[in-house]
């Protein structure tokens, strides 16, 4: 071993070291608005090594590739937006503490060692990484019981779920005698047919819990009603994209033998997701609720690209995953927005009448509305057109048609907060919205990428496309 070996795990050593920096100034520096300005540069600093660390470490171990780099970003548009989202909405919540900003840190430090994970072993322990500092982070509002709930109950579930991919993970070792990736799919050939199917069904139980996949998705609605919000926001994107990073690189590339299983295996379990998450969404009259099972159906959106086992699906998954940070932070930060004393933000009836008296607030949240939806020319139209246009290609018209459905059964609870900002009276009174400078920048962002991407995807297109795995 030699110190060029360290290359490729460049991005992340530096990021470790910029978190640890964080965690120690956050104990000397009071402004707690410092704290996020640092780790807003810690990103940047992390961001400019990324590109120039291309390679494998350790035997294939961590492999940082293009795909994985693609990921990376997304985990670094995710973190910057969530840190400008949380300055105002800490101080209303009264819970400015520094360690906020280096748990995020660390929970998406091990969102990149998951994407970039080429052994299972190490997969698993970038997946523990991010899993305990979100545990922490959903319920970091001490005095809240909600928070505590959330947190409590994700930490059980979570930790039963990490059982199943460390007995999944060790029934593949059984078979093949290695936990490399890479080598998996010759040694699959040789291994007991019916005991690989058994390792795959625990495998896809454990990723289908990190993505919210139904049946796996119970826990998915508490904690993030009871969460606070800006965390709520940075689980729905963050985590979600590392669980289909590593779920794309364990499935395409090391159980590539057993793909006649995992394809309708994956494709039941989208069905199921689309329904159970735009059915249950239709009748919550909590927003950050809704928002929760619509990013469940978004997960059954977005497996279909894996479904369809094509360059064009992979890349089209990428391309759905990007686009949901967008719209899905954006979202949550109106939800922010509305937060005040005395308002949470939270419920359907708050909404009412919103474009009265803020209509540029109100155009936002229709704008983040019909992105979620997929009515063009928005983003979200592109995420979903992809897709489908993937599974066609493929053959699986059928599964097309019903993600149609759904997407069309989906109209009814996102344009719902539509028609109550528009077409309704006020039925209270909101002296005023939480506006900073920050939080109106990420706003801007998202928005900016909704509209952007929706008009102009092309160059969004190419690099998802470049970015994919190698398919045999």
């Amino acid at each position: 071993m030699d110190w060029s070996s360290f290359l490729p795990l460049l991005p992340e050593i530096v990021f470790t070291l910029m978190g640890l920096l964080v965690m120690t100034l956050e104990l000397l520096i009071r402004r707690k608005e410092t704290i996020a300005i640092l780790t807003i540069v810690s990103i940047g600093v992390t961001a400019y090594f990324i590109p120039q660390s291309l390679g494998r470490a350790f035997n294939g171990m961590f492999v940082s590739d293009t795909f994985s780099v693609f990921f990376k970003y997304i985990f670094f548009l995710n973190l910057l937006l969530t840190v400008l989202i949380s300055l105002k909405y800490l101080r209303i919540e009264r819970s400015e503490f520094g360690e906020y900003y280096s748990l995020l840190i660390f929970s998406t430090l091990g969102m990149m060692i998951m994407a970039s994970a080429g052994d299972l072993i190490v997969l698993y322990l970038g997946l523990e990484l991010m899993a305990l500092s979100t545990y922490v982070l959903a319920g970091f509002v001490r005095h809240s019981v909600r928070s505590n709930e959330a947190a409590l109950k994700y930490f059980l579930l979570g930790a039963f779920s990490s059982g199943i991919v460390l007995f999944g993970i060790s029934l593949i070792y059984a078979l093949t005698g290695t936990t490399l990736i890479q080598e998996l799919p010759h040694r699959l050939t040789q291994a007991e047919p019916v005991a690989s199917v058994v390792a795959l069904v625990f495998l896809v139980a454990s990723f289908g819990f990190k993505v919210a996949l139904v049946p796996f998705h119970v826990w998915t609605p508490d904690v993030y009603e009871g969460a606070p919000t800006s965390v709520t926001s940075f689980m729905s994107v963050g985590p979600k994209a590392a669980g289909f990073a590593a779920l794309a690189r364990v499935f395409i590339v090391g159980l590539t033998p057993l793909a006649a299983h995992w394809q309708w295996i994956l494709a039941i379990l989208a069905v199921a997701t689309m329904a159970v998450g735009n059915i249950l969404a239709i009748q919550q009259v909590n927003i950050k609720r809704m928002l929760a099972y619509s990013s469940i159906a978004h997960a059954g959106y977005a497996v279909l690209g894996l479904v369809a086992f094509s360059p064009n699906g992979l890349s089209s998954m990428l391309n759905y995953l990007l686009i949901y940070a967008f719209m899905n932070i954006g979202a949550f930060s109106v939800v922010i927005m509305m937060r005040s004393e005395g308002v949470t933000g939270e419920s359907l009836e708050e909404y009412k009448g919103l474009a009265r008296r803020y209509p540029f607030v109100s155009a936002l949240m229709l704008l983040f509305m019909f992105s979620l939806t997929g009515i063009p020319p928005t983003a979200g139209f592109i995420g979903k057109f992809f897709i489908f246009k993937a599974l066609v290609e493929r053959g699986l018209v059928w599964l097309a048609v019903v993600a149609v459905i759904f997407s069309v059964i989906s109209a009814y609870f996102y344009l719902r907060v539509v028609m109550y900002m528009y077409m309704y009276e006020p039925e209270m009174e909101i002296e005023g919205l939480s506006l900073s400078p920050a939080l109106g920048l990420a706003v801007l962002i998202a928005a900016i990428g909704v509209i952007v991407i929706g008009v102009y995807p092309e160059p969004v297109l190419t690099v998802a496309a470049n970015a994919g795995l190698y398919l045999p």
